[in-house]
């Protein structure tokens, strides 16, 4: 598991993010957002508690 980030935060790096549950758990039916370069607060999740987690590099 990566690291969790609040709604809000500035990005640790660029990448694919996915919102998580308050521990970094699945939730169903979660938000992925795409954070480029520059892009900065992360955008608040769905839920209030839940939190953002990188899965990946940015896609082209």
């Amino acid at each position: 598991m990566g690291k969790l980030q609040k709604p809000g935060e500035t990005p640790s790096r660029p990448g694919e993010y996915e919102e998580r549950g308050p521990r970094g758990g699945q939730i169903s039916d979660p938000r992925q957002v795409t954070i480029e370069e520059g892009d900065k607060p992360l955008p608040p999740t769905s839920e209030s508690g839940h939190k953002w987690e990188r899965t990946g590099p940015p896609r082209p």
